[in-house]
């Protein structure tokens, strides 16, 4: 292991599924698997992958004030939130730019916050820097909680084999509890790649066990242990937000595309006032997709020009898998960013022509709504 690199529970299990590790926030983590990035992102929307996402962070909030808490810190409404229904959101700064976004999980007795690898400790910083204002208790969890996203067509008839709760009674960013290849296990349904799929909240410790029962569940389904690689074209086909890609503190939540989970009716919130102003004045660029119109490979970097000059920045940006064609996405004035306009792609010393295209690019996926 790389010196100052974590491990997931499950490392061990990744170099003997022949996973090629690389550094990723802080962890040594599987790009790909023996098979490669391709076979693994095919497996996903054709039957079933599964990843070991233990880095990203949790966070428990407790007690009186715990909605108040995660009212302020995140700029969606959870307030609308059910006892066993998750929401996207986003942490925001007071100018209204983007920390980090995040799921939102409410409980009978508290709220878990699940927040990216990269942004763990900036996050915990942010949320107990807050948390001394209000009657509630905050935890760090993450390091005793284990994270699988078990994705695809087949996810429901590998796991029902595993479990008994009731999969059919999960609906879309909905979860469950119980137990999962014998031992208690969170069972929820967001999924970031497109397709049907769940994730599980595990002891760290239950971790490797439980990815075996999966893999061996899974076998006569065509299971595959997924990386990193594969999830990052996924999500890339769904027009889905990549945080220190296509999210950053550089660009507010209206220029990020993420306006559908900012809900100033709700009350105060960080960067409430500064993203109302923003709204009302007109933001200057926007993140939008890309299509390639002929053949070349967009990478993140890479400018994207309008009549002739470099108007914009990719921030992804792949050959996709599934379509065959280039996509990506990246920030464009909001002039060029109506769908449809015609850009080029700056490839090495080539203009290759692309319009800006509204995710998701690939919309064939079994995802349940």
């Amino acid at each position: 292991m790389s010196a100052g690199l974590a491990r997931t529970p499950l490392h061990e299990e990744h170099l003997r599924a022949g996973g090629r590790m690389v550094p990723f926030a802080g962890y040594e983590m599987p790009v790909q698997y023996r098979r490669g990035i391709r076979a693994e992102h095919n497996a996903v929307r054709e039957r079933a992958g599964l990843f070991d996402v233990s880095h990203m962070g949790e966070f428990e909030v407790r007690g009186a004030e715990a909605l108040d808490l995660v009212q302020w810190l995140t700029t969606n409404d959870a307030g609308r939130l059910e006892v066993g229904q998750a929401q996207y959101s986003a942490f925001c700064d007071e100018k209204g730019c983007v920390l980090d976004d995040l799921l939102v999980y409410r409980f009978e007795d508290r709220y878990l916050l699940v927040v990216n690898a990269a942004n763990r400790d900036k996050d915990w910083a942010w949320v107990t820097r807050h948390a001394s204002g209000f009657d509630c208790e905050v935890r760090d969890v993450s390091d005793r909680t284990a994270l699988l996203a078990l994705q695809g067509p087949s996810a429901a008839g590998i796991l029902v084999r595993l479990t008994g709760a009731d999969l059919s009674a999960v609906g879309y960013y909905r979860f469950t509890t119980g137990e999962v290849a014998g031992v208690p296990a969170m069972v929820a349904r967001t999924g970031y790649t497109g397709e049907d799929g769940f994730e599980l909240y595990l002891e760290a410790g239950d971790a490797p066990a439980v990815w075996s029962a999966l893999l061996e569940a899974g076998a006569e389904h065509g299971l595959e242990p997924t990386g990193l690689g594969a999830r990052d074209s996924l999500r890339l086909e769904m027009g889905y937000a990549l945080y220190g890609n296509d999210l950053d503190e550089e660009h507010s939540a209206l220029e990020s595309g993420l306006g559908w989970v900012v809900k100033p009716g709700k009350g105060d919130f960080s960067g409430r006032d500064a993203l109302v102003r923003h709204k009302a004045e007109g933001v200057p660029r926007r993140l939008v997709g890309l299509r390639l119109l002929e053949r070349g490979f967009p990478r993140p970097g890479y400018g994207i020009v309008a009549e002739g000059e470099v108007a914009g920045t990719l921030t992804s940006g792949t050959v996709s898998p599934s379509l065959g064609e280039g996509i990506a996405m990246g920030y464009l004035p909001t002039p060029l960013a109506a769908p449809g306009t015609q850009v080029a792609v700056r490839i090495r010393r080539a203009d290759v022509p692309a319009v800006v295209a509204r995710p998701p690019f690939y919309r064939h996926g079994s995802i349940r709504r």
